[in-house]
């Protein structure tokens, strides 16, 4: 039986994708050279794409990598000198904080308890941090900062650099690159595409610091150091050997959600997330795991659960569909359900009917 995947990546890969991977193969993209018009042509167009659909302005370079968590690394050597500032509350957001540190950086971190959200109002931004580094939406507990809060937050300190991880969330947060200096994502979430591709956005700001770091001789790495990509970069051009297909395919899915449009794909998203919401809210066997409604992921929904989640996620399967379990210590009382551009309302609320059988 075909299965409708609601896992938080990889996911459900989008439906326009293997029309799209049988062109490809057609066209034998993934025969052609990294140094070819061909591609330079490809990366030319996805960029352009993504450029529409993030309102990515001129100012920011759109790079690619081997994962979004390689960014983390990316990040630290090329935007720190000495000290970074990181707002912890789950995994993702704490491997940052341990990534800087294990680079010999002097990382801060404030933090929150699994499943609880920052504000504005109680960051502390240390003054001599030189990088802040944000989560939209941490996908281990399903916790969402508000793209208004961040914004805010630059603001109060516009001469640090800010970062923001957007790896379970991209496309959907409305984020002002006229302020935020990077960003990042993995391409096996939201754009429903099969793990093995990062892309990582940084401005003009970034590229001068990771110059000046470089020119102190201080150690931004030897292999996608920021000053190589952007050189690259200026030609559509890479430093090593790219995943081809994969920005050629990430190119063609950023096209079709430009023809939806982002208000459209940000509106069907947020009304997908209030059906689970309510689900959740009202049915006995199930709550929502994050309190604060404002502080609840659109993309990826987490609940707590009265019944084992492996019983509730094998009944899920019998119908066709997969969700996934709680993430570390939470595997056995949480479940997690992407709520991501491939799955359609009327999949959603299919998943939700199931659901709604269970004790």
């Amino acid at each position: 039986m075909k299965q409708t995947y609601f896992t938080a990546g990889p996911a459900e890969l989008y439906p326009t994708v293997y029309q799209h991977l049988q062109t490809a193969m057609d066209e034998q993209i993934g025969s052609i050279s990294h140094r070819s018009q061909k591609f330079r042509d490809i990366y030319q167009y996805t960029v352009e794409q993504l450029r529409e659909l993030m309102q990515i302005p001129q100012t920011h370079g759109i790079f690619f990598t081997g994962s979004a968590s390689e960014v983390w690394e990316r990040l630290a050597l090329n935007c720190v000198e000495h000290e970074s500032f990181h707002l912890v509350n789950g995994s993702f957001s704490k491997k940052c904080y341990d990534y800087a540190g294990s680079l010999n950086k002097f990382a801060h971190k404030q933090e929150k308890p699994f499943g609880e959200g920052f504000d504005y109002a109680e960051i502390q931004v240390p003054e001599y941090a030189e990088l802040v580094a944000l989560t939209h939406n941490e996908t281990s507990a399903g916790v969402q900062m508000r793209t208004v809060d961040m914004h805010k937050l630059k603001r109060s300190h516009a001469k640090k650099l800010f970062a923001v991880d957007m790896v379970s969330s991209a496309p959907f947060p409305d984020l002002d690159f006229e302020l935020i200096d990077s960003a990042y994502f993995s391409v096996q979430k939201a754009f429903g595409l099969p793990a093995g591709l990062g892309v990582w956005i940084a401005n003009e700001r970034c590229l001068e610091k990771a110059e000046s770091l470089k020119a102190a001789e201080q150690i931004i790495g030897a292999h996608h150091d920021l000053p190589t990509l952007w050189k690259a970069f200026k030609t559509y051009e890479t430093p090593a050997t790219p995943n081809v297909l994969f920005i050629y395919l990430l190119g063609k899915i950023a096209n079709d959600l430009n023809e939806i449009g982002i208000e459209v794909i940000r509106r069907d998203t947020e009304e997908k997330a209030k059906l689970l919401y309510r689900f959740l809210e009202t049915h006995p066997g199930f709550e929502p795991f994050v309190k604060e409604e404002r502080h609840r992921s659109r993309t990826v929904v987490v609940a707590n659960t009265v019944k084992p989640s492996a019983e509730i996620i094998a009944e899920v399967k019998k119908a066709g569909m997969v969700i996934g379990s709680g993430y570390g210590k939470f595997k056995d009382s949480q479940i997690r359900i992407a709520n991501f551009p491939a799955t359609s309302e009327e999949q959603i609320r299919n998943l939700i009917t199931v659901l709604e059988r269970m004790d």
